[in-house]
């Protein structure tokens, strides 16, 4: 047990040091009202992402509901072939399959959106990168030497570095397509914030709700301060 601690606290304080990365984070566009964008960033999170990952606190009805759509466009457009509206979003993979092909049983990502944030998030999946020293032939800067293979690289093509140099050690620059993939750049980078949009409405899917309904707390805030107010002066008014 105290081995295993260790090694999560080694682990974390590795990733904190590599936390800022050589790169700034990119900024995400993020819209929970854009159901267009909701429902495609669902799409690619069932495509590409589902097969490891999970977001288990998340219902298809739900999703269906939330997005303004009916339970069978859920089904046919985003759900796996053959679950139910009221399936959650389990990944196939088990967790014996998992340690064994990436060493440790990849995160569900249910609140992935509210711990790293959107722009981390969306620079992360931007920023994968060949490298040959890993055993997966890639690396990132956001999150270094990751043990994540680069599910888009046919979509958006390898990537390398560029480096400079900071204080006589090599730090990256930029990243720069050397193979181009299937999309092109802006519709790449269109595909990963829907999908990041996705994954922020999956950490909070009552975000627009807890928004309206906190104008009305506000303003009752605001009417009962003015009413104590006055009852306080009244009730002082004989001491003062």
């Amino acid at each position: 047990m105290k081995r295993l601690i260790t090694l999560i606290l080694l682990a974390s304080l590795s990733f904190c040091g590599y936390a800022s990365g050589d790169m700034e984070l990119q900024e995400a566009d993020i819209d929970p009202s854009n159901s267009e964008s909701l429902q495609r960033g669902a799409k690619h999170f069932v495509t590409y992402c589902l097969g490891c990952h999970s977001v288990k606190h998340m219902r298809y009805q739900r999703m269906a509901q939330d997005f303004g759509i009916d339970d069978k466009k859920v089904l046919k457009d985003i759900a796996i072939q053959g679950a139910t509206i009221y399936d959650q979003l389990h990944t196939a993979m088990n967790k014996h399959d998992a340690e064994k092909w990436f060493g440790v049983q990849p995160p569900d990502l249910s609140l992935i959106g509210r711990s790293r944030g959107a722009d981390w998030l969306y620079s992360y999946l931007k920023g994968f990168y060949n490298d040959k020293t890993k055993p997966l032939g890639t690396n990132n800067t956001v999150f270094k030497d990751v043990g994540m293979p680069n599910v888009f690289w046919e979509l958006q093509g390898l990537q390398k570095p560029v480096f400079h140099l900071v204080d006589g050690q090599q730090q990256i620059e930029k990243l720069v397509i050397s193979e181009p993939g299937k999309l092109s750049e802006p519709a790449f980078d269109l595909m990963v914030n829907d999908l990041v949009n996705f994954l922020v409405y999956a950490g909070e899917p009552i975000q627009l709700e807890r928004q309206r309904l906190g104008k009305y707390v506000l303003f009752f805030f605001l009417i009962f301060s003015v009413i104590a107010y006055k009852l306080k002066k009244e009730y002082w008014k004989d001491i003062d």
